[in-house]
C-alpha cells in the first residue's frame, strides 16, 4: 500500500462525506432502549440505521451487500458483505445506539446539536460509535482503490450496545453460518490512551448493573415524631454499601470480585503508565485540579482495567431539594453499576453481591437488591506476530510512534460473545474514545485527525491481515 495516497483518500473522505453524515447522525436522538423504553414507537432507531444504510449503498464497494435486519421487537442491525480475495472472513464491529442526554454540556454545545471546534466534532454518539461503519467501509474503499486484495468483509452494526446488546445474541442465531469463522475481528468502539499513536485493547471489563431498594414503611411520616425510633432508609443504604466498598479508599470488599491480574497484563500497564504519566488521571473534569492520586499510574491503570469498582449512578425515593419537607422516607433504591475483572464470571459476582447486601438485613428494614443486567468482560488471546507487526507498522507510518496496548475500563459485550464463539480469532479492539472525549457525559467530542489516522491504520492491517 501506498501510505500517501491511503492517507489523502481517507482525508478526503472523512472531509467530504464522512463528517457531514456524522453531523447528520448526531442530531438523531436515539437513545438506546435501557433509556427509551418506547424506541420503537419514536422511530429514531429505524431513522438513523436507515441513514447508515442509504450511506454505504452510495459507497462503490466491489461486490458489497447492504441490508437491514429487523427481528420483531429487536433493534435493527446494518449488515454489509463484502467479497473478498481469499476464504478467510474479517468481521468489522460497532454500534449506533447512543447514551442518554446527561446535564453539563456547555454553553454553545448540546447533545443533539453536531459542532466542529478546534479539531473536535461535539455530539451524543459521534465518537460512540457513529464513525465505525464509516471508518470501516472507507479503510476497505482504500485497498480497493490501489487494487489490493484483502478478505472477505463483514460489517456487522447492531443498535443496542449501549444496554448490553441483550437483542445480539438473537441476531448471532437468526445470521447462522453467514458470519462464517473470522480470523481477524476489528472493534472501532473502545478507548485510546492518547491521539498520538495507535492503541490496542487488550482486555475489557465486565458489567454488573442492578438497583439496591431499603424500605422501612409503607408512606412518609413526619421527621419529628419518628427520628430516634423509626430507622433512616438513607443510613440503612450506607451501611449496606459499607458492606461491599471500603468508603475511605473505594475498594470492594467483596474477595471474590477479585482475579489474579496476568503477568502480560501488568507488564503492559507498565509500558502504558510510562507513555501515559499523568495524564491518566488528570484528563478528567476534577473540580480540584491541583489534588494528585495516592496511588502510582501504574497502580490506577490496574484498577481501571483488572480490578472490581463500583459506583452509585442513580436514585429513586428521594425528592428534589426544592421538595424536599420535613418527612421521614418511606423507601429508597439506589441504583449500582459494577464494573468487574476481564476474566470474572459476571452471573457469579451478581449472586456474589445480592448474597452480601441481602444478608442479615439490619431491624425494621426490607432489603432487595435486584440484578438488572450482567456482561461478560473480555481478555484477548495471545496476539499473532503478523498482527503486533502490522500495527507497529501503521502506528509508526501515520503517528511516527510506535502502538501501544492497554487494558479499558469500560464494556463491549459482543466481544465476549465474539471470544467464546470464535476462540481462534485475532483481535484489534481500538477507537477514538481519548482524553476529555467524554463518551457517555457531557461535551462528548470525536477528534477528527485521529480518526481520519485510525482508519488509514485499519486499512494497513485490513492488508497485512490477507498477506500473512
Amino acid at each position: 500500500m501506498d501510505s500517501s495516497k491511503n492517507e489523502s483518500f481517507v482525508n478526503a473522505m472523512w472531509d467530504d462525506s464522512i463528517i457531514p453524515e456524522l453531523c447528520e447522525y448526531i442530531k438523531v436522538p436515539n437513545k438506546s432502549p435501557m433509556f427509551d423504553p418506547d424506541w420503537e414507537k419514536h422511530g429514531y432507531m429505524d431513522k438513523a440505521v436507515q441513514m447508515f444504510e442509504r450511506w454505504c449503498k452510495e459507497q462503490p464497494i466491489e461486490g458489497m451487500t447492504t441490508e437491514v435486519i429487523k427481528l420483531e421487537g429487536r433493534t435493527p442491525i446494518l449488515l454489509l458483505e463484502v467479497p473478498g480475495d481469499s476464504e478467510d472472513v474479517v468481521l468489522l464491529y460497532g454500534h449506533y445506539d447512543k447514551q442518554p442526554e446527561f446535564e453539563g454540556w456547555a454553553d454553545d454545545l448540546d447533545p443533539w446539536k453536531p459542532v466542529i471546534k478546534d479539531g473536535k466534532l461535539y455530539g451524543r454518539g459521534g465518537a460512540d460509535d457513529g464513525y465505525a461503519v464509516f471508518g470501516s467501509l472507507t479503510a476497505i474503499r482504500a485497498l480497493q482503490e490501489q487494487g489490493i486484495p484483502h478478505a472477505r468483509c463483514i460489517v456487522l452494526i447492531e443498535g443496542c450496545e449501549e444496554s448490553g446488546s441483550f437483542d445480539l445474541p438473537y441476531y448471532m442465531e437468526h445470521l447462522g453460518e453467514r458470519l462464517g469463522t473470522p480470523s481477524l475481528v476489528v472493534c472501532l468502539d473502545a478507548e485510546c490512551g492518547n491521539y498520538d499513536q495507535l492503541w490496542c485493547t487488550t482486555s475489557l471489563r465486565g458489567n454488573l448493573a442492578g438497583s439496591l431498594e431499603v424500605a422501612v414503611l409503607t408512606e412518609g411520616v413526619h421527621s419529628g415524631s419518628a427520628t430516634g425510633i423509626v430507622p433512616s432508609c438513607f443510613r440503612v443504604l450506607r451501611q449496606l454499601l459499607s458492606r461491599i466498598e471500603d468508603e475511605t479508599n473505594g475498594k470492594i470488599s467483596i474477595d471474590d470480585l477479585y482475579v489474579e491480574i496476568p503477568e502480560q497484563r501488568q507488564e503492559q500497564a507498565k509500558l502504558a503508565a510510562e507513555v501515559l504519566s499523568d495524564s491518566v488521571y488528570k484528563k478528567f473534569p476534577w473540580v480540584d485540579n491541583d489534588a494528585e492520586p495516592s496511588e502510582s499510574i501504574y497502580e490506577l491503570l490496574l484498577n481501571n482495567n483488572w480490578r472490581p469498582g463500583m459506583t452509585v449512578t442513580g436514585a429513586d425515593g428521594m425528592p428534589t431539594l426544592v421538595n424536599a419537607g420535613n418527612t421521614m422516607l418511606p423507601n429508597t433504591k439506589l441504583k449500582l453499576s459494577f464494573r468487574l475483572p476481564p476474566t470474572l464470571d459476571a452471573d457469579d459476582a451478581a449472586e456474589a453481591v445480592k448474597k452480601v447486601l441481602e444478608a442479615n438485613p439490619p431491624a425494621f428494614a426490607r432489603v432487595t437488591f435486584k440484578v438488572e443486567s450482567t456482561m461478560a468482560g473480555w481478555n484477548a488471546p495471545p496476539i499473532a506476530e503478523w498482527l503486533e507487526a502490522s500495527m507497529n507498522r501503521a502506528s509508526h507510518a501515520y503517528f511516527d510512534k510506535p502502538s501501544v496496548y492497554m487494558g479499558t475500563g469500560g464494556t463491549i459485550p459482543f466481544m465476549g460473545m465474539l471470544g467464546e464463539q470464535f476462540p481462534e480469532a485475532q483481535f484489534l479492539i481500538t477507537g477514538l474514545l481519548g482524553p476529555n472525549s467524554n463518551a457517555h457525559g457531557p461535551n462528548e467530542f470525536l477528534h477528527i485527525e485521529k480518526g481520519k489516522k485510525l482508519t488509514c491504520c485499519v486499512a494497513e492491517v485490513l492488508e497485512d491481515h490477507y498477506k500473512r
